[in-house]
């Protein structure tokens, strides 16, 4: 087959995804794995081929996501039904001050969302949102923004949330690095996004509590678990990440050290342990027993199901434009442009964003298109990190009517659509734009 229709191919593949996905409402798992068998049919591969494709594309990549957000969700499941994500939201907001609340808000979003997912943490918080601002009297987004902004940051940046895990495992990319780089373009993204938007627009839409929300008073003498118990549990499998990556840069292959540390730091064995922990701490230490905690970790999986599979179908997508030869034909058309690999992984996963709703099926497709782009032109290492930052800093932007977390901050919130817009869509791409930005510098910086 030609270089150009091969182009043809993949574009036709996925103006197909899109039309399926937006128009027929078909389930992007299924939309998936259809594309991708027309996408291998259609650039010539033997249909046994095709079949294998899909096989070793999903192995492969559920391989290593299914463990790992597996995991993570019930360690998300057991920090919400203890109370843990309540005690960080408490004591960050009282430790700060009146004056520096959204501070406090912004950073409760960034570390809450780190194992809960985002839609999660917010119907979890909002209801100190609320308390807030019946109390001082302001108006409800110079709360609610700021705690938004976080949690977007961290549901984009960092793992082990479903996004960047995802690309990570998609394009080859180290954990540490991506964690690494992934809360240094997320916090000046938060910090634009969150308190300083947020005290900006709160001045030009000033609702308060929703008419149709029934306050109740947070009961304090409830008994939650201690903050520095959930703070240390939230960090644990990220500092052993990180650990990890640093031993295999200071030590030498082979050392023992840097095997246990390699051992202990990997994604399995971090979340493991953390999950572990989660369920004796937060747990049975708790008075939970071992049938309640077995349903509380089941919960848990539901959700992550989903988001599983969708990963799995981006990974046989990605292996058939692999096994196809649009992968090198992509590649080679993208070194003859010239065009800078991160721009273009940022930009394919904002249109697809944009046109679709979803940050995770625009991140795991654009993860798909990109990989093979990323192998043929040899890019490894730390710049691998950074191609997942900018494919999530682009599945970020301009959330809109056709994503579900602009129904949920709108409800929420108390808003019409215009308001929105103007509020939610306007943060959410402050955190995708100042992302990017700090995605680029890095790269200048490491070369």
């Amino acid at each position: 087959m030609s270089g150009t229709y091969l182009i043809l191919v993949a574009a036709a593949g996925i103006s197909a995804l899109l039309y399926l996905v937006i128009r027929v409402r078909l389930h992007a798992f299924v939309t998936l794995l259809l594309v991708s068998l027309m996408v291998g049919v259609a650039a010539g591969m033997p249909l046994g081929d095709v079949i294998k494709s899909v096989e070793r594309g999903m192995g492969g990549t559920l391989g290593f996501v299914a463990v790992v957000v597996g995991l993570g969700a019930m360690f998300g499941q057991m920090l919400e039904v203890s109370g843990g994500a309540e005690r960080l939201a408490r004591t960050l907001v009282r430790r700060f001050g009146d004056d520096k609340v959204q501070w406090a808000l912004g950073l409760t979003g960034f570390i809450v969302s780190i194992p809960v997912f985002l839609d999660v943490a917010i119907v979890i918080l909002v209801p100190i949102l609320y308390r807030l601002a019946r109390d001082s009297g302001r108006p409800l987004l110079y709360y609610g923004i700021p705690l938004v902004a976080g949690g977007a940051v961290t549901h984009a940046f960092i793992p082990p949330t479903p996004g960047p895990i995802a690309v990570a495992d998609l394009l080859g990319a180290d954990l540490g690095w991506v964690i690494l780089y992934g809360a240094i373009c997320g916090l000046p993204a938060m910090i634009l996004a969150g308190p300083v938007w947020g005290s900006y627009i709160s001045k030009r839409i000033t609702k308060g509590v929703p008419d149709y929300v029934i306050l109740k008073d947070i009961d304090e003498s409830r008994e939650l678990p201690s903050f520095g118990q959930v703070l240390a549990i939230i960090l644990t499998p990220l500092l052993l990440i990180l650990i990890s990556t640093t031993s295999a840069i200071l030590l030498e292959e082979g050392n023992a050290l840097r095997s246990f540390l390699g051992f202990i730091g990997h994604p399995y064995s971090a979340l493991l342990i953390a999950t572990l922990v989660a369920m004796v701490v937060l747990g049975s230490r708790r008075g939970y027993g071992k049938e309640e905690i077995q349903d509380i970790v089941n919960k848990a999986l539901e959700p992550a199901g989903i988001i599983i599979l969708v990963t799995g179908a981006g990974g046989v997508f990605k292996q058939v434009l692999i096994d196809s030869g649009v992968g090198q034909v992509l590649g080679d058309m993208m070194s003859a442009s010239g065009l800078p690999y991160l721009v273009l992984a940022f930009v394919v996963a904002a249109l697809i964003r944009v046109a679709q709703g979803s940050a995770t099926v625009a991140m795991v497709t654009a993860a798909g298109l990109i990989g093979p782009i990323l192998q043929q032109n040899n890019v490894e290492g730390p710049q691998l990190a950074l191609a997942t930052i900018a494919i999530a800093a682009g599945g970020t932007i301009l959330s809109h009517v056709n994503d579900s977390g602009f129904w949920l901050v709108n409800r929420f919130f108390g808003l019409t659509e215009k308001e929105t817009l103007q509020s939610w869509t306007v943060a959410v791409t402050i955190v995708s734009l100042v992302g990017f930005a700090m995605v680029l510098l890095l790269g200048a910086i490491i070369g």
